[in-house]
């Protein structure tokens, strides 16, 4: 029998990462209020955590990684791709780039358009701004005081100007912030840091309530399932430390495991499309066919370009002298290499002008490998990535059985449709322009990914992409918000479960459509919504 957790909840958050931190934030404020939250990985006591560049060794480390890949993607040639989740508090906040980007207002007036009320960008707007506490002030686009801090990069590259004088020359525009609604044009990104530290959820968040008598937090939990009763979710069941245990809540449960680990938890409780679940022997609690539907991603074109004249990080990493400056630097004044987002430069553009908004951003590096995890090449080198922001095809995350310690599998389906096909081709076309422009001359870029023998029509640069395409990490959509008419519809856009009362999602699954950028904030974003719209209907 499994014992039972001492006391009952009023909340259970399951999973500590961007937003179960928000959450057990602001639904412990309330003294009165017993929140418990669950965290399948540890605590975020080790010094790569911290310090920006950290992001090189936890990913693909399994101390901080979950180590999930992809099945072998038939638009990517046939190649499985590392498919990295946070595993630590703080979850992908801990890990990430940092970058501080919310996407378009369209995006969120899209989300109003499909019947989701509250969701339109002027809705969003002051929640973005109750997060932040920004290094611009307070203006109508920004907040200041809240727990997610957002500063100016600490360092520059001569190279990066560079990049984004060509891309100025394109007919591309400067602009300060891309956090305004509109984001086409040429900035560098704003991070999540505090005076060179990463400044994750768990930091901004949930440190600060830990003192809270009312707030608990158990960590190295998997939750296997949840405690269905009458058609209500009224606990969960998890192990720790070989242990089974249960835990109870007279509230709600919930889920904020992310776009991978809220899916397994509903599936593994028997909550899913009936016929996965029949085919695994899973009894079948609630038919549910948009569980582990709907994902989407940003597959980025990795493009490549071998560089003479001007310093990358590529010679600097392999300097036993620069290296130890780069440390004292980081040391001593919080600046330099060390406090570097994977990306600093930014470009959002068309991939042709037939689109009515921006549809691929360029993330610019001053460096190249050939993956994360790998050492940087020995030869000067800057990393040109540009990702279709709004992809059409559509991917599934499915269990592989009901054990807890087997990963799930994970078919992104990227480059399934006609028009991503195109936004790739076009894609690495525009990545070829920009390159060719005189603001670049100097310093002679030669095309090393995917290389000038691959050819400039649409089956070659399509086969390129392929070849050359990773995820950038923002897997969203697997429990998406709907309507009651959408059969896919996992839940409401009060994000209260469709079919089972006291059972909310709030983290990234419930995008119906992804954002235009990097997916962080958004998430943030969506788990102080979630807290308010909890507390309001707890009232």
């Amino acid at each position: 029998m499994p014992r039972q957790l001492e006391g009952e909840y009023d909340y259970i958050v399951v999973g500590a990462g961007t937003a179960g931190c928000i959450l057990a934030n602001r639904l412990s404020a309330d003294p009165k209020t017993r929140v418990l939250i669950l965290e399948a990985g540890g605590h975020d006591n080790w010094i790569w955590f911290h310090i920006p560049v950290g992001y090189l060794f936890a990913i693909g480390n399994p101390r901080s990684d979950w180590m999930f890949r992809t099945e072998a993607e038939p638009g990517l040639n046939g190649r499985s791709l590392a498919y990295p989740r946070g595993k630590v508090i703080g979850g992908c906040s801990a890990i990430n780039a940092m970058i501080s980007m919310r996407g378009q207002a369209a995006d969120y007036d899209h989300w109003r358009q499909l019947g989701l009320s509250g969701w339109s960008y002027s809705d969003v707007l002051p929640v973005f701004r109750k997060l932040e506490d920004h290094f611009l002030g307070e203006s109508e686009h920004h907040g200041v005081g809240g727990g997610w801090r957002i500063e100016a990069p600490r360092l520059s590259w001569a190279v990066l100007d560079a990049v984004g004088d060509a891309a100025e020359q394109m007919g591309i525009r400067r602009i300060p912030d891309f956090n305004t609604g509109d984001n086409e044009g040429i900035s560098y990104f704003h991070v999540n840091q505090k005076r060179g530290r990463r400044w994750s959820s768990a930091r901004g968040f949930l440190k600060p309530a830990l003192n809270r008598p009312n707030l608990r937090l158990e960590t190295n939990v998997l939750v296997d399932r949840l405690i269905v009763e009458n058609g209500r979710a009224v606990g969960v069941r998890f192990q720790q430390s070989g242990e089974t245990i249960e835990a109870r809540t007279r509230g709600e449960v919930i889920l904020s495991a992310g776009s991978i680990g809220s899916v397994q938890v509903l599936q593994r409780s028997g909550i899913g499309p009936a016929e996965w679940l029949g085919e695994l022997g899973v009894d079948v609690v609630m038919d549910k066919p948009g569980v582990g539907r709907n994902l989407q991603d940003h597959l980025q074109q990795r493009a490549i370009y071998k560089v003479s004249g001007v310093k990358t990080l590529n010679e600097t990493y392999y300097s036993l002298v620069k290296r130890g400056l780069m440390g004292l630097d980081y040391a001593f004044r919080r600046r330099g290499p060390l406090t570097m987002a994977p990306s600093q430069l930014g470009i959002f553009t068309r991939s042709d002008a037939t689109r009515d908004r921006a549809n691929i951003q360029f993330h610019v590096q001053p460096l190249s490998l050939d993956k994360f995890g790998d050492p940087l090449h020995r030869f000067p080198a800057i990393t040109v990535s540009a990702c279709n922001l709004r992809p059409t095809s559509r991917g599934t995350v499915r269990i592989r059985s009901a054990r807890l310690d087997e990963a799930p599998s994970i078919a992104p389906n990227y480059l399934a449709t006609a028009d991503d096909r195109q936004v790739a081709a076009d894609a690495i076309r525009v990545t070829r322009r920009l390159m060719k422009q005189n603001a670049l001359a100097a310093y002679r870029p030669e095309e090393y990914l995917p290389g000038p023998a691959v050819g400039d029509d649409d089956a070659a640069l399509a086969k390129a992409a392929g070849d050359i395409g990773t995820t950038i990490f923002h897997p969203v959509g697997t429990a998406k918000m709907g309507t009651a008419d959408d059969a896919m519809a996992v839940v409401d856009e009060r994000l209260r479960f469709r079919g089972l009362d006291r059972l909310r999602i709030a983290d990234a699954s419930i995008m119906p459509t992804i954002t235009s950028g990097n997916t962080n904030t958004p998430t943030a974003m969506i788990a102080e919504k979630a807290a308010m719209m909890i507390l309001e209907d707890g009232r």
